[in-house]
């Protein structure tokens, strides 16, 4: 980059999709520097908002125009390089820099950079680890994509050597980064638009461990079978956990009536602590022993680790209680991978419920069509699925794939499943149907929380 990011502060960054939860946060820590900043998004919002109180420029759609003084632009993997502002910035010769290649920039600066990656699970693994740390005064800089109520929102800027932050693998970002310690929670087939298949995956997942240095650390879970053949090619120190194998594993546990774990974690056959969580589901334990393997690299006591993650309720739309209606209980969760969905329903049923409704809006076309056969097996657990059409995100509706083929085959494997084709609709067919005790499930990553909140009026 032409400029040093802690001299001069002089000059200005404008970022296209400002308002992306990762994109917002490196925009907050230049202002917190002292930066200019500007960005365009295509819609308002209360990042937006936020950001314009604190002194960003902000515009509301991309045009050419937007580019006023700007020394730097950065944009991320879903701007298409039609894209005005991009465009405008190579006639003027403005340094171009992506979201992935501008956070490792701000990486650098750091010395104990912790990256978490894997296809799921990121958010409220990087949740818990804020927690710890934050715990044990360890003053990290935290990116998380999502709403993290210990931090107020979805960064925070610390002032040590101490860098959290999550580790995307869409479009190989995360060969970007400058990891000292590199989680992988789990490797499965996802971002097949990019990817041509789980091998291509698998080797970005090794080039990735090869940035770790040989005095870091590899954090891997053991008992995903993809993972293990990555692990073989780590040339620094591997730490693994499991529930059953691994130098870190998770025993005798137990769940609440909310669907809450309690384990002891045993490292080397060594029993260390007892753990209690606030977050609900097997698959939150196996988040849990990532973030314990990093607090023990670190030397965190255990008094720290087992308060950080007792008092760690996740990010928002992590199973996320909304409300109740007529004596149902609602809850939003940002699932949108069939594996995800499987685990979020598998939570679902450790709760003391009479019928589950499943509302799912499925995320991009591609997704929903290179993983069809996927999402048609992974709803056994629901009464009745409603299912929402598509949604779009970054792509267009080229008739690759519809929610009415998904829909006409999740019902020939047997489950009760409607399509709707609004939010209201959803919200109405649900307050004529929920009743006490039973469970409402919004499930996506896109905008199906509406549901809920139509329901419970708000």
């Amino acid at each position: 980059m032409s400029f040093n990011l802690n001299i001069d502060r002089n000059k200005k960054v404008h970022f296209i999709g400002i308002g992306g939860i990762s994109m917002s946060g490196l925009a907050a820590i230049l202002l917190r520097k002292g930066f200019k900043v500007s960005g365009s998004d295509a819609k308002e919002s209360k990042i937006t908002d936020k950001l314009k109180a604190n002194g960003a420029e902000i515009y509301i759609g991309h045009k050419r125009e937007n580019l006023k003084n700007v020394d730097l632009v950065v944009y991320t993997a879903a701007i298409p390089s039609d894209n005005p502002e991009i465009i405008e910035a190579k006639e003027k010769n403005i340094e171009l820099m992506n979201r992935a290649e501008f956070l490792g920039y701000i990486m650098k600066g750091h010395k104990f950079n912790v990256a978490v990656s894997g296809t799921h699970g990121k958010t409220t693994c990087t949740s818990m680890l804020s927690h710890v740390t934050l715990k044990n005064n360890l003053d990290p800089t935290i990116l998380v994509g999502g709403e993290l109520d210990i931090i107020g929102g979805n960064f925070r800027i610390g002032d040590s050597e101490y860098f959290i932050t999550e580790a995307c693998e869409y479009k190989e970002s995360f060969l970007k980064f400058f990891p000292y310690v590199g989680i992988i929670l789990n490797i499965d087939a996802d971002h097949l638009d990019y990817y041509r298949d789980l091998n291509h995956i698998k080797e970005a997942f090794t080039k990735f461990v090869n940035l770790i240095p040989k005095d870091g650390y590899l954090v891997a879970y053991s008992e995903d079978k993809n993972i293990k053949d990555v692990i073989e090619k780590a040339n620094c120190n591997v730490i693994t956990y499991g529930i059953n194998e691994g130098d870190v594993i998770a025993k005798n546990i137990s769940f609440n009536n909310k669907g809450q774990a309690t384990f002891t974690v045993s490292k080397d056959n060594k029993d260390l602590f007892e753990v209690t969580l606030q977050t609900t589901g097997k698959h939150n334990i196996l988040n849990a022993l990532a973030t314990v393997c990093v607090s023990l690299i670190f030397g965190i006591p255990a008094e720290a680790i087992v308060n950080g993650l007792a008092e760690c309720k996740g990010a928002h739309k992590r199973f996320e209680y909304k409300g109740e209606f007529n004596g149902a209980t609602i809850i939003d969760d940002y699932a949108h991978h069939p594996v995800e969905i499987k685990a979020t329903l598998e939570t679902a049923k450790l709760l003391p419920t009479n019928k589950i409704y499943a509302v799912f809006q499925p995320h991009t076309y591609t997704r929903t069509k290179t993983l069809f056969e996927e999402f048609t097996r992974c709803f056994d657990n629901v009464d009745e699925l409603i299912l929402m059409d598509i949604y779009a995100a970054r792509e267009k509706n080229t008739g690759l794939v519809s929610s009415e083929e998904l829909g006409e085959a999740i019902r020939k494997t047997g489950v009760n499943c409607i399509n709707v084709h609004s939010h209201e609709e959803a919200a109405n067919y649900l307050k004529n149907k929920a009743s006490k005790n039973d469970l409402i499930l919004t499930i996506g990553a896109g905008d199906v929380v509406k549901v809920a909140d139509i329901i419970l009026n708000k």
